[in-house]
């Protein structure tokens, strides 16, 4: 089995662990579904593996530090869920039909932008059908800004690892970059590219491979502990 293969593998056995916390609402249906739904589909379980945050804990507890220390209050006990309730109720009204899926999993909110609507192929320049929805993302941010927010880039596993990797960076910079022209504060987001390395689909038709390029921006509530 080759890397890229074995990969993918090990997306499909970390998704049966988590697959039954893993709910969405269909962005176009408005249907609420898990990934156990899929019955076995290698999308969908793989999907529920990856999605997420992916930065780690040390780069988000760093984030909300300064954060705290530069006076913007903590989140705590019941008010935690609460205040992502109201945000994951806005970004779903806000970004209903915009083709982009809004995931919760414990208090983190997860945007799935897919590359067809977010950049033009093998280009990190933003598509300018992707503004209004960036927009409608800044906008709920800034009412809700006690969050650390990831912005992660991901591509499918055409051309060089080395490339999809630079190309992932590139492209998580643009989407932060963009959010920051929105009065997001720099200070709330994280940045990276993965690569080819999360896949959320194969890599063997046109149309796995456009599911696998796409940005995840994740919202994670400022906490003091």
């Amino acid at each position: 089995m080759d890397i890229r293969a074995s990969k993918f593998v090990i997306a499909i056995v970390a998704a049966a662990v988590v697959v039954s916390g893993c709910e969405t609402l269909d962005a176009y249906t408005r249907e609420s579904k898990t990934s156990s739904a899929t019955k076995g589909a290698l999308i969908g379980a793989a999907a529920g593996a990856v999605v997420g945050l992916i930065s780690g804990d040390d780069a988000v507890e760093r984030r909300q530090r300064a954060l705290i220390g530069a006076g913007i209050g903590a989140l705590a006990g019941g008010s935690i869920g609460y205040y992502m309730d109201r945000q994951e109720a806005k970004l779903r009204a806000e970004l209903e039909g915009t083709g982009v899926s809004v995931t919760r999993i414990g208090d983190n909110i997860t945007l799935n932008m897919p590359g067809n609507v977010t950049f033009r192929t093998d280009s990190s320049d933003l598509s300018p059908a992707f503004f209004d929805v960036l927009n409608s993302v800044g906008k709920v941010l800034n009412e809700f800004d006690k969050t650390v927010v990831e912005v992660a880039g991901h591509t499918d596993s055409t051309g060089s690892e080395v490339h999809n990797q630079n190309l992932s960076e590139r492209r998580a910079m643009a989407v932060g970059r963009y959010l920051q022209s929105q009065e997001v504060s720099a200070q709330r987001l994280i940045t990276l590219g993965m690569g080819e390395l999360r896949p959320v689909a194969g890599n063997g038709t046109a149309a796995e491979r456009q599911a696998n390029r796409r940005v995840e921006i994740t919202m994670v509530p400022l906490t003091s502990g």
